[in-house]
C-alpha cells in the first residue's frame, strides 16, 4: 500500500477514522451521621451545629466521568457501510475503545482509540489498523483536545492538522449519540460525515439444555 493510498482521508467519528472510503482523494449520602443517646440520669448540653465547607464533602468530579455513558456495544449506518463500536468504561485515568467499519464481507478499517484524563481535561487517541493489524499511520496517533463540552455534547479539536479538524459527539438519549467528524483537507472542500449510533443490548440468554433436560417426574 503506498503511502498515497495511506494518506486517503478515511476519518470516521469518535475514533476520528482517519480514512474515508469513497471520498475524493483530497479527503483524508451526605453521610447520616450516627445517633448518640445519652443517659437518661444525665443532661447533655446541646452540641453547636457543625457547618462543612462543600470541598470537604463533595469530590471534585472526573471530565472522564462524562463519558460514562459511552460504555458497551454500539452499531450505525454509513450508507452501504456497517460501524461497529466498544467501549470500556473508565480505569485509571482511560476509557478504551475500538472500531471497526465494513461493507458487505469487506472490512475496510479497524480503529483503537483512548480517552485519557489530564489536568482539566480529557484528550482523544486514535490509530488505524487493517484487518493484519498492520498500522494505517507512520507517524504518532490522531490526538484531538476536549474543548467546549456540556451533559450532552462533546467537542474535540485538532491541535496539529485538519484530518479531522474537529469530531463532536451529541447524546440524543441513553442508547443514541451522532458522531461527526469535520475534515479540513490541505487542498479541497471541508468534509463532513455524521454517524447514527444506536446501542447493542445484549441478547436474550437462552434457557440451558441441561436444565430441559432433567424434568423432575410427576
Amino acid at each position: 500500500m503506498t503511502r498515497t493510498r495511506t494518506s486517503i482521508a478515511l476519518v470516521f467519528v469518535v475514533g476520528v477514522l482517519a480514512i474515508c472510503f469513497g471520498l475524493p482523494k483530497t479527503v483524508r449520602a451526605q453521610r447520616g451521621s450516627a445517633a448518640i443517646t445519652a443517659p437518661s440520669n444525665q443532661t447533655e448540653p446541646r452540641a453547636p451545629a457543625q457547618t462543612t465547607s462543600p470541598s470537604a464533602t463533595l469530590a471534585p468530579e472526573s471530565v472522564l466521568d462524562n463519558f460514562v455513558w459511552l460504555e458497551g456495544r454500539w452499531r450505525g449506518e454509513w450508507g452501504p457501510r456497517v460501524a461497529e463500536q466498544a467501549w470500556l468504561g473508565p480505569k485509571a485515568g482511560e476509557m478504551l475503545g475500538v472500531f471497526r467499519l465494513a461493507e458487505g464481507d469487506k472490512t475496510l478499517v479497524i480503529e483503537l482509540f483512548t480517552l485519557v484524563e489530564k489536568s482539566g481535561g480529557v484528550d482523544l487517541h486514535s490509530r488505524h489498523f487493517t484487518p493484519q493489524l498492520l498500522p494505517w499511520e507512520k507517524s504518532d496517533a490522531t490526538l484531538l483536545n476536549l474543548g467546549k463540552f456540556d451533559a450532552n455534547k462533546f467537542v474535540f479539536e485538532n491541535p496539529r492538522d485538519g484530518m479531522p479538524k474537529r469530531s463532536i459527539f451529541t447524546r440524543i438519549d441513553a442508547d443514541t449519540f451522532v458522531a461527526r467528524s469535520e475534515i479540513i483537507p490541505e487542498s479541497g472542500e471541508i468534509q463532513v460525515i455524521e454517524i447514527t449510533y444506536h446501542r447493542e443490548k445484549p441478547a436474550p440468554e437462552k434457557p440451558s439444555a441441561g436444565s430441559a433436560g432433567h424434568r423432575k417426574k410427576p
